[in-house]
């Protein structure tokens, strides 16, 4: 098998949108957490603070996709290095497992949703048992 340098460099595009989305992720939710710890801080109410738990668990997931996505970054850059230098062998071993950290970036992003996804629903249902009291 054999691996050209630009193989490595088509990751590039697509981790750099991949970290944009994760950072842009991760400030949206630091915003929601302060601002939940300014009406926790008024008004001392036990779902704020689950919704925060909540929040700092979805906060530590997308610290480890920002984690592997630059070490899939790091690794294609690495792979090309080495493919300058004609060493072929350790190149594609490295843009293997530059491939895994996307994978394992994206799978922790497809956790990460998941839990957003079931946390909106909890507000839902208290929105549809609101709703069938009136």
């Amino acid at each position: 098998m054999t691996l050209s340098i630009e193989t490595p460099a088509l990751l590039f595009s697509a981790t750099s949108l991949i970290l944009l989305a994760y950072t842009n992720r991760f400030l949206t939710i630091a915003q929601i957490i302060r601002s939940l710890k300014k009406n926790y801080e008024e008004v001392h109410n036990k779902s704020i603070l689950l919704e925060i738990h909540n929040l700092n668990k979805r906060l530590t997931l997308i610290r480890f996709m920002q984690l592997m996505g630059v070490l899939c970054l790091f690794l294609s850059v690495f792979a090309m290095l080495l493919l300058f230098v004609e060493m072929q062998n350790v190149a594609i071993y490295l843009f293997g497992l530059s491939m895994l950290c996307l994978l394992i970036s994206l799978g922790i992003s497809f956790w990460e949703i998941s839990i957003s996804v079931n946390a909106l629903r909890v507000h839902l249902s208290d929105l549809e048992e609101f709703s069938k009291k009136d």
